[in-house]
């Protein structure tokens, strides 16, 4: 077997590199997360309407998910590090604007605007790493990557409750000097990127990212204005979808079209030699394509519980919204000991055999928690329970990215991972689509069960219940302190606790299978580092091109 140089361990400058990439990636989880917690305090300093607070919540998530292929083939064209920054300087902008945004319409247009930095970020992110850390060193540096978007997903609601009792402005406001810090960290710390010629795929771009921002946003709100027929107007501006087919499901049709427009129109640019936005030649790589329908699955098993944890713990347990961020931090903390502890296995086990016993802990974790739940379950059970959650976390979603790229040519490497990511997003978003449907049908329909059995008429307990559910469970506490309503404050929490119940077994379940799934996975390259054997060339790789090909940018 031919064998390269030996492994040179990466340098103190590196590392420091490393820092600046993870801290940037987690503003943007935690720019995800945040806007839940400090949503009341917007609603009533701006004086906005449901309509209005519902898309600044969701706009940041589906220009995010919308621009991720294009962004990671961006980043080949022009090279990870100029994205990147590019991406920065877009995020710390709109966080300027969202903070001083003086209306809804202006927060909604920033948010729109900071999900076009994100998605500039992540991917670039993934493609930085990519090429400055080999062989072990490389999983090492995505165990940090993958620990700090478990953190910062646990994170983000602990900041926003926090910033909250100050002023809701400074949860986009603290985004200023962090952006600063970050681009001092990339620019001292990190080399230019190279970069190969080419050009953007014009159509393609389009038909990406209508098709992605569609899907997104059918998975965001489906449960909201129905998956077929309309139950709530939709309200956009001067627009209003009142009725008739579900602009859920019209947008299910489009999105449908437009992706399958999009991959053939690669498929045929990639046969004729041309320039496609995406290389589908890349998913006749083994691992990359397995590996995206497990990041997939696991985005799909791991985020959807975030959803609706914060909603138990205030409405069904009482906890404050800064004490229910307190709780996630478990979450967190197990991350980082999973990040910590993939350093000295990274020796001895395997990237592959880490995602399995992360996928593992993960849903052991989770079934945990759906033991314990109740509506009097102790702090310190439910720790535990994030803990070893956030434990599985932290080796799964590093180290399932370390197997999707090992095997893709370095020249890909900014699409291949814009694929990964917007796989992740996807997942994620289906996750919180299937989990909140889930929690919310079981709260209402447990509520009414449960009223009913007590004696109340069926109409005034489906009257409850719709209350409870509208509400996500926010009313329990004023129907508590009346004594009329009390008992129906109790049903909602136990319905409540069954729901985080229904869903904590399902999660573990899709995690399982997720698990399962690793079974297809077979990286050729696992831990060596690029060039320690002879690979074949890639599906997108020239054999025929030179170094002049490429361009440090």
């Amino acid at each position: 077997m031919l064998t390269g140089p030996a492994e040179s361990p990466p340098t103190a400058r590196q590392w420091l590199g490393l820092v600046a990439v993870a801290l940037g990636v987690a503003l943007i989880v935690v720019d995800l997360t945040i806007v839940n917690v400090i949503l009341a305090p917007i609603i009533e300093d701006l004086s906005i309407g449901s309509s209005e607070a519902q898309w600044i919540q969701e706009s940041y998530a589906i220009t995010f998910a919308a621009l991720l292929l294009v962004a990671g083939r961006l980043s080949d064209l022009y090279g990870a590090r100029r994205i990147f920054l590019l991406g920065l300087a877009v995020f710390g902008a709109t966080s300027l604007l969202a903070a001083l945004a003086p209306g809804g319409g202006l927060l909604i247009l920033a948010r729109f605007v900071q999900g076009l930095g994100g998605a500039m970020m992540l991917p670039t992110s993934l493609a930085l790493l990519n090429a400055t850390f080999t062989g072990r060193a490389r999983g090492q540096a995505f165990a940090v990557w993958g620990s700090t978007i478990g953190a910062a997903a646990a994170v983000g609601p602990l900041a926003g409750g926090r910033l909250a009792d100050i002023s809701w402005r400074w949860a986009f406001g603290i985004n200023l000097p962090l952006v600063v810090l970050v681009v001092a960290g990339v620019l001292r710390y990190l080399d230019a990127s190279p970069r190969v010629r080419g050009r953007i795929d014009g159509v393609g771009a389009v038909l990406s990212a209508a098709g992605l921002g569609l899907l997104s946003f059918v998975l965001i709100e489906g449960r909201t204005y129905g998956w077929l027929m309309t139950t709530e107007p939709l309200e956009l501006g001067g627009f209003s979808w009142t009725g008739g087919l579900s602009p859920v499901f019209v947008a299910l049709l489009l999105s449908v079209a437009a992706l399958g427009a999009f991959w053939r129109r690669q498929t045929v640019l990639g046969r004729a030699g041309r320039e496609p936005l995406m290389d589908v030649g890349l998913f006749s790589v083994r691992s990359f394509r397995n590996g995206n329908v497990v990041t997939l699955m696991v985005g799909l098993g791991e985020f959807g519980i975030i959803a609706v944890l914060p909603l138990w713990l205030q409405f069904a347990l009482g906890y404050s919204a800064f004490e229910a961020g307190l709780a996630l931090v478990a979450l967190a903390v197990g991350s980082f000991a999973a990040s910590g502890a993939s350093f000295p296995m990274a020796a001895t086990v395997s990237a592959l055999a880490q995602v399995r016993i992360g996928l593992a802990l993960e849903a052991a974790g989770l079934a945990l928690l759906a033991l314990i739940a109740s509506t009097d379950s102790a702090w310190w059970l439910i720790a535990g329970a994030l803990f070893v959650y956030g434990v599985g976390v932290g080796f799964a979603t590093a180290q399932v990215t370390n197997i999707v790229l090992v095997d893709v040519p370095e020249r890909s490497g900014g699409q291949a991972s814009g694929i990964q990511s917007a796989a992740r997003e996807l997942g994620s978003a289906l996750g919180i689509a299937l989990l909140t449907t889930l929690f919310f049908t079981t709260l209402a329909s447990g509520t009414v069960d449960r009223l009913t059995r007590a004696g109340a008429a069926r109409d005034e307990a489906e009257r409850i219940g719709g209350v409870v559910t509208d509400s996500a469970g926010s009313v329990i506490g004023a129907l508590a302190q009346d004594p009329r309503t009390a008992s129906a404050a109790e049903a909602a929490r136990e319905a409540m606790a069954v729901g985080v119940q229904v869903s904590g077994y399902v999660c573990a379940g899709l995690l399982l299978l997720a698990l399962v799934a690793t079974l297809f996975m077979s990286p050729k390259t696992e831990g060596k580092g690029r060039g320690s054997v002879p690979a074949e060339p890639g599906p997108s790789e020239d054999p025929s091109s030179s170094p002049a090909d490429v361009h440090p940018a």
